[in-house]
């Protein structure tokens, strides 16, 4: 990451939506730094987010792009245990693992690390995940503060390190169940 992808991507809430377009701040960050992607596309940020875009990159305050969602109030996930099936697709979708539980049994969001950055709600088949809003009025870093969004971008760096962890493992064991099969050229 160049430099004003890193300055960008610190500036970014870290919520991890991807209502940028992006399939993480990261991403978008390096976006912005390329000229692909416009400084209005963060929706969690909103209009202070834009304005803290705005003077990294030299280029004029922009209102929110309507396309990539509305400022609002931070939310938090909310499990309607009575309906959940344990299914564990929300696990999967949350990127700062949030969600906690296991297969057939049902789960519960962690609330001081849940971003509000939706992704659990589409994938849920019951629909037993709603959002509550936690701050009321205040919206983007009205409603966010730097501490955490430090704190889930070291959850999504840790969750990321984590599934690729799993995947190597997951990779040996494959092969050492079937030690005649040949590894791919690098």
């Amino acid at each position: 990451m160049n430099a004003l992808a890193a300055r960008l991507h610190a500036a970014l809430p870290q919520t991890q939506c991807t209502r940028c377009g992006y399939p993480d701040c990261a991403g978008y960050a390096q976006a912005m730094a390329a000229g692909e992607a416009g400084i209005n596309q963060c929706p969690p940020g909103g209009a202070e987010g834009i304005t803290r875009l705005a003077e990294l990159t030299g280029q004029p305050s922009l209102p929110l792009n309507p396309a990539n969602g509305l400022e609002g109030p931070r939310a938090v996930a909310v499990i309607d245990e009575g309906w959940c099936i344990g299914c564990t697709l929300c696990i999967a979708a949350c990127p700062t693992d949030a969600i906690l539980g296991s297969n057939k049994f049902m789960h519960t969001v962690i609330e001081p690390y849940c971003t509000g950055c939706e992704l659990c709600i589409p994938v849920c088949p019951v629909d037993c995940i709603s959002l509550e809003n936690v701050t009321a009025d205040r919206t983007g870093w009205q409603a966010w503060s730097q501490a955490q969004a430090d704190e889930a971008l070291e959850r999504y760096q840790f969750r990321a390190s984590r599934i690729a962890r799993d995947e190597r493992e997951e990779t040996e064991r494959l092969g050492d169940l079937n030690p005649g099969r040949r590894s791919p050229a690098r």
